[in-house]
């Protein structure tokens, strides 16, 4: 049970990073910094799309649309740091 516990944990710590990834490349991209006609940053910015968007869309949906401002990546750390905290409150003392 420690080891499922532990994975979860390590999962949810590497996705954060990966949503965090996701915001800065795209940031970079459209601020011309990058540019998506080089394969690699095409490739990790498609990467951390596929990862993402699936979780970030239903994000979207329940919250208003603030223009230019997409705040759902603050909202899914937010809840990635909820479930660690739940899971560290409820699940670590039963292991």
């Amino acid at each position: 049970m420690i080891i499922i516990y532990e994975l979860i944990m390590l999962l949810l710590y590497y996705y954060g990073w990966v949503v965090i990834a996701n915001v800065v490349i795209s940031w970079l991209t459209a601020f011309n910094v990058l540019n998506t006609h080089n394969k690699f940053v095409y490739n990790v910015l498609e990467f951390t799309y596929k990862l993402t968007d699936p979780i970030l869309n239903r994000i979207r949906r329940f919250i208003p649309n603030f223009g230019a401002f997409d705040i759902s990546p603050i909202i899914l750390l937010l809840l990635i740091q909820v479930l660690k905290r739940v899971m560290i409150e409820y699940i670590y003392p039963l292991t």
